[in-house]
């Protein structure tokens, strides 16, 4: 079995576009100090990792959630997360990580680390899966010791050339123990971004003088998030792309493997399209204004297939690029043929007539998709009541300030009845975004934060 190569420092130039990209001009030495940490798992919940500082989730959570992913939804799911063992746990984090490597589709990939790797001098904790319990539970003491500053850092970075999908997962298991220690994080976020590509990430963001990581506040930005969840550094995360008065913004072009909801939804900031709301598995990284956790389940009746009908959402979406819910009534005939539906003109006409009744000018979504896919729609199986679970990686934003799952139950009724709404609470407003009508029921009626 061939090894990998030699470690390699990172040449200056290409260090200073990473870390310009990354960290912007003016990186406060906190943020950097927040950022530093491994891949830790909580002592109250085995495969749970937990959040020293503010900041980190954008990696964190991600990670997280493909976590959870293997764990479910492998060729040999677990049905229980309690009763894991430090090893198994050990083996799902392995699996993440090698999982979002291979989703920036690279040819090389490069795992960087620090010179030294194994010495204790840079405050390296034994958090590892060959670290005791009680390190464990002292662990954010722990890493807050012997840190280095940020140019030291920086001028320790080296890093591995993996030519093969197989060598870059034997410099990953090589490296499992590091990634678990102190500025693990980093070292896997800058992995992360050199196997991408310096230029290809520049590209996808498109606004070169926003940096990754907000300098003042820490918090990764949507790029940042999309690129741990997708393998792509898109800013947006509606599906497809839109012109805006000539602009072609681009969005998201698949179904990704984890999903996405945010809060900032429900205040209009942003529209998350199909693909993210439709993960491959019932997965979801859920944002605040300032922080991301993770809502989870088993049901996978809960994501759809992409179906001719959510073809027909998106194809009718390129016409309504505002968002309003419906086209001019001029449009019908593009839109039908678009859709490779029979639209000779008579009938197109027959259809404007039908479709826009009183005359408005204008035709609905959902009077469109009633028309043409109702068969489809009658036959959505959706489950009405379903079993989900919440992760919050920060100790002081959980119950008693142990890092648990929270374990919750969901409905959805058929009709919004009239009623005095008593739950505003923002986890259910973001998850409202993909179902309206949904009511929680949290386990010790605590309700999940999700900042």
């Amino acid at each position: 079995m061939a090894a990998f190569s030699e470690s390699e420092p990172i040449d200056s130039d290409t260090l200073q576009r990473l870390t310009k990209m990354l960290w912007g001009n003016n990186v406060k030495e906190d943020v950097f100090d927040r950022w530093s940490q491994g891949f830790i798992f909580s002592e109250d919940e085995p495969t749970a990792l937990a959040q020293l500082e503010g900041g980190p989730c954008a990696i964190i959570v991600p990670v997280q959630a493909y976590i959870l992913k293997n764990i479910f939804f492998s060729d040999h799911p677990k049905v229980e997360l309690s009763n894991l063992s430090k090893e198994e746990c050990c083996n799902y984090l392995y699996k993440a990580l090698v999982e979002i490597l291979l989703s920036v589709n690279s040819s090389t990939y490069y795992i960087v680390t620090l010179s030294e790797p194994h010495s204790n001098q840079d405050g390296g904790s034994n958090t590892t899966c060959q670290g005791n319990s009680e390190n464990r539970e002292t662990g954010e003491r722990d890493f807050k010791r012997r840190k280095i500053d940020r140019e030291t850092f920086h001028t320790r970075l080296r890093f591995l050339r993996c030519e093969s999908e197989n060598e870059m997962k034997r410099a990953v298991t090589s490296l499992l123990p590091v990634f678990q220690q102190k500025y693990g994080l980093l070292l896997y976020m800058y992995s992360i971004l050199l196997s991408r590509g310096i230029d290809q990430i520049r590209n996808e963001v498109g606004d070169n003088d926003e940096p990754l990581i907000d300098g003042v506040h820490g918090h990764g930005s949507q790029s940042l998030i999309n690129l741990l969840i997708t393998g792509r550094a898109l800013s947006n995360v509606f599906d497809n792309e839109k012109d805006v008065c000539g602009l072609i913004l681009r969005g998201i072009q698949q179904q990704s493997v984890v999903g996405f909801l945010t809060l900032l939804e429900h205040m209009r900031y942003c529209e998350v399209g199909w693909y993210l709301k439709n993960p491959c598995v019932p997965i979801w990284v859920l944002g605040s204004e300032t922080h991301l956790t993770v809502l989870f389940a088993k049901d996978r009746g809960l994501v759809e297939n992409n179906s001719p009908i959510k073809n027909a959402q998106q194809i009718f979406a390129t016409f309504d690029p505002e968002g309003n819910g419906f086209i001019q009534t001029s449009q019908l005939g593009d839109v039908m043929e678009a859709l490779n539906l029979f639209c000779d003109k008579e009938y197109v006409d027959i259809m404007k007539g039908k479709l826009d009744g009183e005359s408005l000018g204008i035709i609905t979504s959902s009077s469109f998709l009633g028309e043409f896919y109702a068969e489809e729609l009658n036959n959505a199986s959706t489950p009405q009541k379903f079993e989900i679970q919440h992760y919050n990686g920060l100790a002081r934003s959980c119950h008693n300030k142990k890092i648990k799952y929270v374990k919750g139950t969901a409905e959805l009724p058929n009709e919004i009845e009239l009623q005095i709404v008593t739950d505003t609470s923002p986890i259910k407003l973001c998850l409202q975004t993909k179902w309206p009508s949904i009511e929680l029921r949290w386990q010790g009626d605590f309700i999940p934060s999700l900042n």
